[in-house]
């Protein structure tokens, strides 16, 4: 089941151990926890995928893993988040069964539209504001775009890229269930208040 909107979702990156971080974010309210690490090996991802889920488990929190459909299977995590390059949502269910929750990375309303028509839990959609944490290839989408893909889809959206403190709260009210965010608490002194401060900017300027 979807954290009740608006939520946060932590993605997890190079940086910083995953599972420092997940325990620092959790304690911030975060509702979403997505092991994110491009380099790590796969018996890596596994070890972080069952400790993140065992911290998320008592704060009721989501551990779903990016890409990785074995590693969510394996690990038991809630779920898996998938990109335009990877399996195939509709695939992904048949491995996976409908009690796993699946995220499909979407930058264009038709991208989302086949993500939902392929069975998807809910969309990441982005990037809306530019952001370092990732290159990318075209430009910021943008809270007007993120207004007519919440209209058109009956989805749960999580918007991301560039997504901080300042712009947060203009997310949600733009139709936007929950923020994903990278570097607003990776690169924070202190992930665990950075966190803490979205969760707060978001629940007091729900639309």
């Amino acid at each position: 089941m979807m954290p009740s909107s608006p939520f946060l979702c932590v993605i997890t990156d190079d940086a910083l151990c995953p599972v420092s971080l997940a325990e620092q974010v959790l304690t911030g309210g975060a509702s979403m926890i997505q092991l994110r690490h491009k380099n790590a090996s796969g018996s890596q991802l596994f070890s972080w995928a069952v400790e993140i889920r065992k911290r998320c488990k008592p704060y009721h929190a989501l551990c779903i893993i990016n890409d990785r459909v074995d590693i969510a299977m394996a690990s038991h995590a809630d779920g898996v988040h998938l990109g335009q390059q990877d399996m195939p949502a509709e695939a992904a269910r048949k491995i996976l069964g409908n009690n796993s929750i699946i995220g499909v990375s979407a930058s264009s309303l038709g991208e989302a539209m086949q993500a939902e028509k392929d069975g998807a839990d809910y969309i990441g959609f982005g990037h809306i504001f530019p952001t370092v944490s990732k290159k990318k290839e075209y430009a910021p989408l943008g809270t007007e775009t993120l207004r007519k893909a919440a209209d058109g889809l009956s989805l749960p959206i999580v918007a991301i890229g560039g997504i901080d403190l300042e712009n947060a709260a203009s997310i949600i009210s733009s139709g936007a269930s929950g923020i994903a965010v990278i570097s607003a608490v990776i690169r924070a002194s202190d992930p665990s208040f950075a966190a803490h401060q979205l969760v707060c900017a978001i629940k007091k300027n729900r639309s």
